[in-house]
């Protein structure tokens, strides 16, 4: 039995080596090369931090593109989806109430014209994108909740579409924060 407990000792001992300390120090370097240095990029307006580049906000000012709804309120230290079926009647009932409450603070729209990310949640919770065709369906509201000729809001949305990756890999999708604070500052 001696025979056996001791490689095992020391495999334990070479593995917390490893994995607290070679392998955390492997993925710390490269992380401060990276912009926000491993703290993730932030968003500055005015020399004040609005917002992280990767993470979704919630914004309900019918002023403003909404995001995608998050199963967990926007909380990137709880992350993660519902997991409730597409069956699943509570699940049902929220998709219902935000395609209500989209209807009511965008007169006009049939409910087959809004978008499914629109009312359904992220996997994650915390998407910061949302399709192009999300922003297209909120750009009436938009326009006339800050009194600006349409075309103008979609030529805005339009200067933030994001292509695929390398043309192939996504959809085109329109960072929400990036085209709020390009709205505030129009004119």
């Amino acid at each position: 039995m001696k025979q056996h407990i001791s490689p095992a000792f020391r495999l334990t001992l070479v593995c917390m080596m490893f994995f607290m300390g070679i392998y955390s120090f492997i993925i710390w370097l490269p992380a401060q090369l990276a912009p926000g240095h491993g703290k993730g990029e932030t968003i500055s307006v005015n020399n004040k931090i609005v917002g992280w580049k990767l993470l979704g906000q919630k914004f309900t000012n019918d002023k403003y593109f909404w995001s995608r709804p998050s199963a967990v309120d926007y909380n990137a230290a709880g992350s993660g989806g519902s997991n409730k079926g597409p069956t699943n009647a509570d699940y049902l009932k929220q998709v219902q109430d935000r395609i209500d409450t989209f209807l009511v603070h965008n007169p006009g729209i049939q409910k087959r014209e809004i978008p499914s990310d629109l009312v359904t949640a992220s996997g994650a919770g915390l998407d910061p994108h949302i399709s192009v065709q999300g922003a297209y369906v909120q750009m009436k509201r938009i326009a006339f909740a800050r009194n600006l000729p349409e075309n103008k809001v979609k030529a805005l949305v339009n200067q933030h579409i994001e292509k695929p990756l390398l043309g192939l890999f996504g959809t085109e999708r329109v960072n929400v924060l990036h085209l709020n604070i390009d709205l505030e500052n129009l004119k």
